[in-house]
């Protein structure tokens, strides 16, 4: 059994969440739960139950909605090359999703995100250089903008710089993995658009535990 907490606090509110997994033979169950579960006495609210097989398919059933999410993982060779497929539907509001990644090689990477009836329709290509600076221009067809985002690891440590032109939203973060002190991530981010050039920072972290 695996338990996972998640702290998360912004400039006007902190929320924090808890995961349960349990293995049974290939699939995992899981179960989680926001604060809104416990805050005022013990509810149905942020319940989300789960049942996953690791790379085939993942069942999540939100409790107080009582609505499905069904996703659905497979890889297939394109020109000898591995393409990731996953399948995302979402019984409550109809929408389906397919999001594809093609690896060219170690350091090179397509992928694609279309949501049916829509035009929501993102390509994203990724360049990792030197196995540390990672550099993700993508370009978003509904929307006829780019975003742009460059990531660099020193040791445990990331950090990375993101920017929409569509919304003009620039962000940057740090972010640590570490097997001791669980991952933790702090961002900060500006919308160059308004007056006000306030910041909006949010930090987060994350323990997992071994039960």
């Amino acid at each position: 059994m695996k338990a996972s907490l998640k702290g998360r606090y912004t400039n006007d509110k902190s929320t924090a969440a808890a995961t349960i997994a349990v293995g049974a033979g290939d699939v995992k169950l899981r179960a989680s739960m926001t604060d809104a579960t416990v805050v005022n006495g013990p509810s149905l609210n942020g319940l989300t139950l789960s049942v996953e097989k690791p790379g085939f398919f993942i069942v999540d059933y939100d409790v107080p909605k009582k609505d499905f999410r069904f996703q659905f993982m497979n890889t297939v060779r394109v020109v000898e090359k591995p393409l990731k497929l996953t399948y995302i539907h979402s019984r409550g509001d109809n929408r389906t999703v397919v999001d594809g990644a093609l690896a060219f090689d170690s350091a090179n990477k397509l992928s694609a995100n279309y949501t049916f009836g829509t035009r929501n329709c993102k390509l994203k290509y990724s360049y990792v250089h030197g196995g540390v600076t990672t550099f993700e221009p993508s370009y978003d067809l509904g929307k006829n903008a780019w975003d742009f985002a460059i990531s660099k690891r020193v040791y445990d440590d990331v950090f990375k710089a993101t920017y929409q032109t569509w919304s003009r939203d620039l962000a940057l973060e740090w972010s640590r993995n570490s097997k001791f002190n669980g991952t933790f991530k702090i961002s900060a981010s500006i919308n160059l658009a308004e007056e006000s050039k306030v910041p909006k920072i949010v930090a987060e972290s994350t323990w997992d535990l071994e039960m």
